[in-house]
């Protein structure tokens, strides 16, 4: 990586335009953390007497496309009477695989006025979508993406040559992987996705969960002996009877359920896990040819963030931006509780709010010439 804090330049637009770019966009930020509860609107009617017709109306429609042996099905987004508008796919995180998930809205509310269709998909295996997620692999689920691309691209009211991906946490690194075995994707945007194993993520995960809960260090220890036990044995480093041993120690504990693993520790020749924690992301970054920007929540306890910027800044990725967004958690936010965030009830409700992750999305969407930029 050459430089973290500086984006690429802005494709010749003046410096007076990228101000008002900026400008409009931490307007539409607070505008959107206000009216975060506001019911959506897909067709832009007005709905209330005193009310005026929206400049941009949003329409939505039902699609379906192949993938593989499987037809997945979502929504699109998009203004009416779209004419070689861009668009952007959205890939799933791992808790949150329906189209119609909260954490997607502000992209099918803010993007859409900016020129910018959006498509979000039911994960295969999951609502409409057909296929199997436990058959799956990170790379079919890539796939799935870059099929849904493929699909906006044949659309006569899509630009093709403006296509990409938006994906969060895993999301994240679907959107990266779908860009690195696939040239359609003309951009990609990477939300709070580790640039580390998926069981170094989920050990700190786990931690920061325990200590958020107020758990003690010894507990915490017997946890972390855990893990890496069943880690190393999907490994083929340490016994599988061992590390059923220790998970058995510790399923009675009131902290187990906090750490998403189950209680039998599966045949590693099988073992979804084994293929997950194979899965390093980063040599991925090195095939991603086209512009990406990367960013990460400076408070998020989900994922190491830090580390994960060191090993991006370690290695060139001249097509990278990337960006550590002030008080925000993983899912942009910046109002939920450490205890909220943990807490999958309350966290399924999560949608981004820090004004500074809605500026810099829609000046690098403009600076990349995929918001249209009218002075």
């Amino acid at each position: 990586m050459s430089e973290l804090a500086e984006s690429r330049p802005a494709c010749q637009l003046g410096r007076n335009v990228v101000h008002k770019i900026a400008t409009a966009a931490w307007i539409l930020a607070l505008v959107l953390i206000f009216t975060a509860n506001a019911p959506a609107s897909a067709s832009g009617v007005a709905s209330l007497p005193w009310s005026a017709a929206p400049s941009t109306a949003i329409v939505s429609e039902s699609r379906t496309f192949r993938s593989g042996d499987a037809t997945l099905a979502g929504t699109l987004y998009l203004p009416r009477d779209a004419q070689a508008v861009a668009a952007v796919v959205v890939t799933h995180s791992a808790s949150k695989p329906l189209s119609d998930a909260a954490l997607y809205r502000h992209l099918t509310e803010m993007l859409p006025p900016l020129g910018i269709a959006v498509l979000t998909y039911d994960r295969r295996g999951s609502g409409r979508s057909g296929g199997s997620l436990k058959d799956s692999d990170y790379a079919m689920l890539a796939d799935d993406a870059i099929a849904a691309v493929r699909m906006l691209k044949a659309d006569p009211r899509i630009d093709p040559k403006r296509v990409g991906i938006w994906g969060l946490s895993q999301g994240g690194w679907l959107s990266l992987l779908a860009a690195a075995r696939s040239s359609d994707a003309r951009f990609v945007v990477s939300i709070s996705a580790p640039v580390v194993t998926p069981d170094v993520q989920m050990m700190f995960r786990s931690e920061n969960s325990m200590r958020i809960n107020g758990y003690s260090d010894a507990e915490i220890d017997q946890m972390r002996a855990m893990r890496q036990t069943v880690d190393d044995y999907m490994r083929g480093t340490a016994d599988r009877a061992a590390a059923q041993a220790l998970v058995d120690a510790a399923k009675e504990k009131p902290w187990f359920d906090l750490l998403y693993m189950g209680e039998t520790v599966g045949d590693r020749a099988t073992s979804r896990w084994r293929k997950e924690i194979e899965y390093d992301p980063l040599p991925t970054l090195d095939r991603v040819k086209v512009p990406a920007l990367v960013l990460f929540g400076a408070n998020d306890p989900v994922v190491p963030v830090a580390t994960s910027v060191a090993r991006i800044e370690a290695r060139r990725h001249p097509n990278l931006t990337v960006r550590v967004i002030a008080g925000a958690d993983h899912h942009m936010a910046t109002s939920m509780s450490p205890e909220a965030q943990m807490d999958p009830a309350q966290s399924k409700h999560a949608q981004p709010e820090a004004p500074e992750y809605f500026a810099t999305l829609a000046s690098w969407l403009t600076g990349e010439a995929i918001v249209e930029a009218h002075d």
